[in-house]
């Protein structure tokens, strides 16, 4: 399923980490980056892929496998929480002073240009 912006109709965030890794489909590999022989050698990144939304978080910061699945759970919950929330809508707001001043003056200068390409007076 692919990331949408907003939660499912009806759906609640796990209050637990169990519950909500449970949704999740766990897949370990081996980061890569800095940290030399002991990143190469052990699977210690954690991929966390939300079922019911889509959503995929990745963590290969720590060394410790269980240290990267609790960040990858605490961005997921953050990450759920923020599509929950609901968006205010924008409020159109009148261009300030400069902007106008701007927008007048260059209505000027391409008047101006626009006036330069005309025939002169005396061959029409």
């Amino acid at each position: 399923m692919p990331a949408d912006d907003r939660l499912p109709e009806g759906y609640a965030i796990p209050d637990t980490d169990e519950a909500l890794l449970a949704e999740c489909d766990v897949q370990v590999f081996r980061g890569s980056g800095p940290g030399g022989q002991s990143v190469n050698t052990t699977d210690s990144a954690v991929r966390l892929v939300h079922r019911p939304t889509g959503q995929t978080v990745v963590c290969r910061r720590e060394r410790s496998q269980l240290r990267n699945k609790a960040e990858c759970l605490r961005r997921l919950r953050s990450r759920l929480e923020a599509l929950g929330r609901k968006r205010t809508p924008r409020i159109a707001t009148r261009p300030g002073g400069a902007a106008r001043q701007r927008r007048l003056t260059a209505k000027t200068r391409r008047g101006s240009v626009k006036k330069m390409r005309r025939r002169p007076a005396d061959e029409e």
